[in-house]
């Protein structure tokens, strides 16, 4: 899970961003105009009110909301019942204390509760930005490819300018690739390969390790080899012609 989308786009240029400036901008144009037009493609393609993926969830809110008891305290406001909580949805405000209404600007399983019993439109209840026209407003725009820069025609006010690198102060040591958890985030706990415990790797292993594995370690199936015993009369026989 990612905090924001710079950690998702992070994770997608993790095998070009050690590349040059110059070279992971053009990657990132690549990756955009790739973007654009595949959801461009996807937008013009659908006929729905609203979205796919919208259209998907409110489908599933909606079945949830069937189960569901409604009682009206007023024209706008309602108590919804759901299994052994009740919930508190005002029509006029639009506000449900779930809060789902508020955070997504989409009718929750309450709201749609609600809508069940009374007049109201479930599109009505939508955020405009997930409509089919405003979602293919959004990837309308055309990222235009760039020739190579043999081609470019620069201006002399640009090219005679002599541009410095950044006056910066190299910190000692090996540059950190990773980045720092988010407040609260929980990083996987590593597992040795040797003792198979978690919490530290093979390098940094101090657990003994036990010579003749057994069942009980769990190594079943590995056999140790055996040796016959050798009889008195064979130690000293020397191979027939």
């Amino acid at each position: 899970m990612t905090t924001n989308i710079s950690e998702s786009l992070n994770a997608v240029l993790v095998k070009v961003r050690e590349l040059p400036i110059t070279a992971l901008v053009n990657e990132i144009r690549l990756l955009c105009q790739k973007w654009f037009h595949e959801r461009r493609t996807k937008a013009a393609g659908c006929t729905t009110m609203m979205s796919k993926d919208v259209e998907m969830k409110l489908e599933g809110r909606k079945d949830r909301a069937q189960a569901m008891g409604v009682i009206c305290a007023d024209q706008y406001t309602f108590d919804v019942v759901d299994d052994d909580r009740n919930y508190c949805v005002d029509m006029a405000l639009w506000t449900c204390t779930c809060r789902k209404f508020q955070l997504d600007q989409l009718p929750c399983d309450h709201v749609l509760a609600v809508v069940r019993k009374t007049p109201y439109e479930a599109y009505d209840l939508c955020s405009l930005y997930y409509t089919r026209e405003f979602w293919h407003e959004t990837y309308r725009g055309v990222i235009n490819p760039i020739p190579h820069i043999s081609s470019w025609t620069t201006p002399q006010q640009i090219s005679e300018f002599e541009l410095q690198p950044p006056d910066v102060r190299t910190v000692a040591g090996r540059r950190r690739k990773r980045r720092l958890p988010s407040m609260g985030e929980e990083l996987p706990t590593p597992k040795c390969s040797r003792c198979k415990e978690r919490g530290h790797n093979r390098a940094t292993c101090q657990n003994p390790i036990a010579l003749h594995p057994t069942d009980e370690a769990g190594c079943s199936g590995f056999n140790l080899p055996t040796h016959q015993p050798i009889h008195p009369s064979d130690q000293h026989s020397t191979p027939q012609l």
